[in-house]
This record gives C-alpha cells, sequence and structure tokens, in this order.
C-alpha cells in the first residue's frame, strides 16, 4: 500500500518561500500523477497543483499561478511544491496526493501545515 509523508511547512512572513515535499513509498512512484491540495480553516480542500508522471504538463490553480512550482524526482520517489510570494490566504494545510494510474484509486498524505503570517 502506497504511503505518502509531507514535510517542510512552517510559518512563513508574507513575501517570502517555501519548499513542501512529499516523499512516496510502498508502490512505484512511476505509476502514479501527483498532485498537491490544501485545506484552510473553514473552507473546502482545493486542487492547488499536478504533475503528470513523466513530470510533464504540470498544472496549477489561478490563486498560485505564477508564484508556486510543482516538480518530482523519480529516482527519489518525492514530489515537491515550491511557493514563493506567499500570501497570508496561502495559510493553509497542504496535502500531498497520488493518482494511481492502474487502479485509479487516490491516495492522500496526512498533511503539511502552512502558515503565512508577519
Amino acid at each position: 500500500q502506497v504511503q505518502l509523508v509531507e514535510s517542510g511547512g512552517g510559518l512563513v512572513q508574507p513575501g517570502g518561500s517555501l519548499r513542501l515535499s512529499c516523499a512516496v513509498s510502498g508502490s512505484s512512484f512511476n505509476l502514479y500523477d501527483m498532485a498537491w491540495y490544501r485545506q484552510a480553516p473553514g473552507k473546502q480542500r482545493e486542487l492547488v497543483a499536478t504533475i503528470i508522471t513523466n513530470g510533464g504538463s504540470p498544472t496549477y490553480a489561478d490563486s498560485v499561478k505564477g508564484r508556486a512550482t510543482i516538480f518530482r524526482d523519480n529516482a527519489k520517489n518525492t514530489v515537491y511544491l515550491q511557493m514563493n510570494s506567499l500570501k497570508p490566504e496561502d495559510t493553509a494545510v497542504y496535502y500531498c496526493n497520488a493518482f494511481n494510474l492502474i487502479s485509479r484509486v487516490h491516495s492522500w498524505g496526512q498533511g503539511t501545515q502552512v502558515t503565512v503570517s508577519s
């Protein structure tokens, strides 16, 4: 069974940067399209960014476009989300998602808190 472990969250000042990581284990990483979601208090979980198995075709939510970069290292079984020019409205729990292209099953990490505040 695939396991996803996020890291890299924390407290950052507005305008700052963070790099989130999601390490995947328990299954072949190249079977998965990967994504980052986030959920702010009192709001629904929203899709932030996606990336396909070969690292191509990244997509971004309008709210982060130009400030976020999703990329993956298939040799390290890890997907990353680089966030720059952070805003208070980026404050949320960020979740890693893996979509298995064979079983069509989504798997989730436990989440990592990002707080943007001065």
